[in-house]
Formats: C-alpha cells, sequence, structure tokens
C-alpha cells in the first residue's frame, strides 16, 4: 500500500491502517467493514491510477462519496481500498446554451441545487439526503419527492467520464439531447452502486426555474380513501411536483422528533403536494386537485401560502426516518409497487404487524408506488431481532412481489437488501448483469462483495 504515495503524492490524502469507522460504514454505522487503505484523489488521473495499482494486485476498491447510503453500499471488504471522492468537489462549468452543468461527483446535492438556481436554472431530482454527492446518486439512480413529475436521476444525466477497473478513462453520452449511437453505455453505470467503474465528471441536464413553488396538506379520514383519492388526481392531469402519502401515527413520530405540528390532527392519513411552474398554472393546478379531492372525501384542503408553514411541514415529512431512529433502532426499506396497489400493499403491513408484534413505520412517494418502511427493532435481544427481521422483511417483500413490485426504488440492493433482490429476480436477468460486471471489471475488484453480479 505504500505504492500509494507514488499516485497520490500528498500524504495527508493517503491514510494506511487506523481508518476511522465512518468510512468503514454507511449513515447508519451498523454494518461495518474492513480496508488496508483510504485514499482521497482530486483528479481523474489519481483516481486512474489508484485503479490500475488496485487492478494488477487483485485489490478491492470500494467507491464513496458523502457516505448516506442506507444499505451498506459504502461498507468496505478486505485488505483494500476506500476511494473517496468527496475531494473533487468542484462545479467545472454551467452551460447555459446546452442547458447543462458539468460537475465532479463529490460535489453536494443541495449546494449544486442552490448554485443553478440562483442563475435561473432548475436540476429537479430531489432525494431526500440533501448532503448526499451527486455521484452517489447518479450510482443510486436517486428518485425522491419531485420523480412524479419530473423523473429521477437518470433522467437527467447526459454525459459521464468513467475510470475503469483496470485503470482506462472513458466518456459516455456527452452534452447532446439525443443519442442512437451504440449502445447506452452511461445507462449501465447509473444506479450500478460503484460495481462497474468510477464515475469523475458528470454532465448534468438542466431546466428554467419554476417561476412559483405551492405545496398543499390534503388530509383523508384512511390512508386507503387518501390513495384512492391520489390516482383521481393522477388522472386529473393535475401535473404535481410530488404527492407523498404518511398516516397519522407516522405524522405524529415526526412532530414530537421535531416540535412541529400538522394540521387536522383527527385525520388518519395525509397527502402531501407541491406544484410548480408559471404562477397562473400552478394556481389553476391546485385549484382542480381541490376539487378532486373534496369529491374524492378528503376532510379540508390546506394551501400552504405561508412559506414558513411549507418549510415546517416539508421538515417533518422529511425527518421521519430519523424521527423512527430517535425511538428504536430500524431497518429501512424503500420497495416499490404499482400505484394502485399502495395501500394493499400498507393494509397487508397492518396485518404483519399486528400478526408478528413488530412495530411497522410506511410513508413515501404516493405518485409513484414508492414505499419508505421502517422495520422497528424495538426491546428485541440481537439474536431475536436477526431473526424477527429477516423473516418479516421475507414476509413483506413476498407481498409486494406479488403485486408486481420490485426489491428498491431508490435505495438500492447493497449488502442489506442483497438476499431480497437475488431470491426475487429472474436467473437469466442475473446472467446478463454478471456477464456485464465481468466484461468491465474482469477481475471483480470494484464493490464486488455487495454485488449481486458475481
Amino acid at each position: 500500500m505504500e505504492e500509494l504515495l507514488q499516485i497520490i503524492k500528498d500524504p495527508s490524502r493517503v491514510k494506511i491502517g487506523g481508518i476511522e469507522d465512518k468510512y468503514l460504514s454507511d449513515t447508519l454505522g451498523r454494518l461495518k467493514g474492513t480496508a488496508a487503505a483510504l485514499v482521497f484523489p482530486v483528479s481523474t488521473e489519481e483516481v486512474s491510477g489508484v485503479m490500475r495499482f488496485a487492478y494488477e494486485n487483485g485489490l478491492p476498491v470500494t467507491p464513496r462519496g458523502a457516505g448516506t447510503n442506507l444499505v451498506g453500499s459504502t461498507v468496505p471488504h478486505g485488505q483494500g481500498i476506500i476511494l473517496d471522492l468527496s475531494l473533487m468537489n468542484h462545479v467545472l462549468e454551467i452551460d447555459e446554451g446546452t442547458f447543462t452543468a458539468t460537475v465532479e461527483p463529490g460535489v453536494v446535492l443541495q449546494d449544486f441545487q442552490k448554485l443553478v438556481e440562483s442563475q435561473g436554472l432548475f436540476y429537479p431530482p430531489d432525494p431526500g439526503e440533501k448532503i448526499a454527492t451527486i455521484g452517489g446518486n447518479i450510482s443510486t439512480n436517486a428518485g425522491g419527492m419531485r420523480a412524479v413529475k419530473y423523473g429521477v436521476t437518470r433522467d437527467y444525466v447526459r454525459g459521464l467520464e468513467l475510470v475503469l477497473a483496470d485503470g482506462r478513462v472513458m466518456t459516455v453520452g456527452s452534452k447532446n439531447v439525443k443519442d442512437a449511437s451504440g449502445l447506452s453505455l452511461k445507462n449501465l453505470i447509473i444506479g450500478s452502486e460503484g460495481t462497474l467503474a468510477v464515475i469523475t465528471k458528470c454532465i448534468l441536464k438542466l431546466v428554467p426555474k419554476p417561476e412559483k413553488s405551492l405545496s398543499v396538506v390534503v388530509p383523508f379520514p384512511d390512508l386507503s380513501t387518501g390513495i384512492s383519492g391520489v390516482l383521481s388526481i393522477i388522472r386529473a392531469n393535475a401535473n404535481p411536483t410530488a404527492i407523498e402519502f404518511a398516516e397519522r401515527s407516522v405524522i405524529e413520530l415526526g412532530e414530537k422528533f421535531t416540535g412541529l405540528k400538522f394540521p387536522v390532527p383527527e385525520a388518519g392519513a395525509y397527502i402531501i403536494l407541491t406544484f410548480d411552474g408559471r404562477e397562473n398554472a400552478v394556481n389553476d393546478s391546485a385549484k382542480l386537485v381541490r376539487a378532486v379531492a373534496e369529491k374524492a372525501g378528503a376532510l379540508d384542503y390546506i394551501t400552504l401560502s405561508d412559506p414558513a408553514q411549507a418549510v415546517d411541514i416539508w421538515k417533518i415529512r422529511g425527518c421521519l426516518v430519523k424521527a423512527v431512529e430517535e425511538v428504536s433502532e430500524q431497518e429501512p426499506v424503500d420497495l416499490v409497487v404499482p400505484i394502485d396497489k399502495t395501500a394493499d400493499f400498507i393494509g397487508f403491513v397492518h396485518e404483519t404487524e399486528k400478526k408478528t408484534g413488530m412495530q411497522m413505520v410506511a410513508f413515501g412517494h404516493a405518485g409513484d408506488g414508492n414505499v419508505h418502511l421502517c422495520m422497528v427493532r424495538g426491546s428485541r435481544t440481537d439474536e431475536q431481532w436477526t431473526h424477527d427481521l429477516h423473516e418479516n422483511m421475507t414476509t413483506v417483500y413476498n407481498y409486494a412481489y406479488s403485486l408486481g413490485g420490485l426489491t428498491s426504488g431508490e435505495h438500492g440492493i447493497g449488502v442489506a437488501k442483497r438476499p431480497y433482490f437475488l431470491g426475487a429476480t429472474d436467473p437469466v436477468n442475473l446472467e446478463v448483469m454478471r456477464s456485464i460486471k465481468t466484461a468491465l471489471d474482469e477481475k471483480h475488484i470494484l464493490n464486488d462483495h455487495i454485488s449481486y453480479l458475481k
């Protein structure tokens, strides 16, 4: 590992042995891996040199950014190298002529969004963790609350500069809007969790900044009625930016955590919506949704015209995972089901909760069927927790699969969801994925231990 000092010539950016725990885990900090070295490259050339060294010596490499992942994607293995890209954090160009920005992978999402909005532009992907890096968002194809209108991270990646496992550098995609020039290698990398290549530059699509944004809270007597209302809203073509759902019992955890309050506390569930665009269009959409929601059985329709009140409401929605974690250790799940099956799935979760005695906290993105489910440990011993968690995870995943659902909507597979993904995926699909992995990483050194690609 001393040879790394010939590649990264600044010794302050190379750590051999004695690596801090935060670099050996993810944001939950419960899974801990091992590594012999930690390096902080600042250029594509340094990344290429590190990868060439690792490839020649058969050393495992774990790329990471801010480490905010929830499924163990940044947990290293063996006596390899952690490749921390957080110092590659520069916005290299904002090209207003092509509505693109070129950035390094360590750029923090919230910083980038603030910068482009100051120039009248907008980067729509909106995952819950705003201090995640752009490279991390691309590696998991992060979604978030605005996906129902704008799509997910994949829809805003025009091109990537990559370092392959053997150190070779390649560019995939470009600033061009269209591309039918061969296989879409770019799209293989997006969502691959650092298993195929290391991202060193990103060309991102931007759009004009919306003139106005407006949020509303729609309380319903129960979640089933609320989800039916969501389907009616989507059919009405009101084009909301975000459609979130949460039951009252979940919101109460957020209220306790933040000290803030939701309106209409007698509601059984809430649908939270945002509209953005030109002011007239936003107002017309909100008016249309009011009529649809009232017809669908809403208890009220609260327009959050006060920006401070809107911030409070979204603060409660945004803290729900942390609010659960404050009460007990929990295992986060982000499975996805067809949008019209969301209420059926949540009903099954409640039945399973009653049968097993394990608390299961559910909320999520009603507009795309992405359910965030916290499996709560409570007072279980280590042995009980390991057993009960696996049993209940298997139960809820199998039911989601029976509805046509998938293992992950935006967090990825990592270490934590690997067995459930493997159990539900066609062997032919896995065989093709593994062939692609081997073609790009013949020695299987990039995040291979977390991978379902070996």
